[in-house]
């Protein structure tokens, strides 16, 4: 019992660094956050931090696999409802813009993007992570995809799903970017009917 006990806290205090690091970094960037500044935040020792995380980097690459962990949850009890591919895939959509859903805070999952794909250019080990962490998005629209050819709703000749997942899913990566930088060219309104427009044109129905 104790043992249970004692790895729900370690569990819940390792979430809690989590939390504030993703804050902190938000707030400040990865080049000016500070082991200690997470540490003043969540009121632990910077040496506690260091106990479960091994350096910043594994702080930024964890925080954003936690937020992503959330997100899919959240998406997945939603895509159980709804028997469409069509609705799915335009709720993944919608999900994925950044300011887009006033009931939906990605500004901060994103802004940890943005971080670990400028890490990414020269470090092969968040290469590394970030490749992971995209694989994981891009083979979700391919499942949604593959579904939607299976019903029927989608085309099923044409380009390959992974393909098509791919080209999809970097696209929205782009645009949001630009909203993300606050682009005034590319609004969230404007990234969600373009997605949804290449979405419908690459599965061949009606968006």
């Amino acid at each position: 019992m104790a043992k249970t006990a004692t790895k729900r806290q370690q569990r819940d205090r390792r979430q809690e660094i989590l939390e504030a690091a993703s804050r902190v970094i938000t707030e400040r960037g990865m080049a000016e956050t500070r082991i200690q500044d997470i540490a003043e935040v969540c009121g632990v020792s910077p040496g506690l931090i260091l106990y479960y995380f091994e350096s910043k980097d594994r702080l930024l690459v964890e925080a954003l696999t936690l937020a992503n962990d959330r997100f899919y949850l959240e998406m997945s009890r939603e895509m159980r409802k709804m028997p469409s591919a069509k609705e799915r895939l335009h709720r993944m959509i919608e999900l994925s813009v950044p300011g887009l859903l006033p009931e939906y805070t990605l500004l901060d999952e994103w802004a940890l993007w943005l971080e670990i794909w400028v890490r990414a250019l020269r470090d092969p080990q968040m290469a590394s992570e970030r490749e992971s962490l995209e694989r994981r998005w891009i083979q979700s629209l391919a499942e949604v995809i593959r579904y939607g050819r299976q019903t029927g709703e989608f085309a099923a000749d044409g380009l390959d799903t992974e393909d098509i997942a791919l080209e999809l899913g970097t696209m929205m990566d782009g645009m949001a970017i630009q909203v993300l930088l606050g682009d005034p060219s590319v609004t969230p309104e404007r990234m969600h009917r373009l997605s949804m427009e290449v979405a419908a044109r690459l599965l061949g129905y009606t968006a």
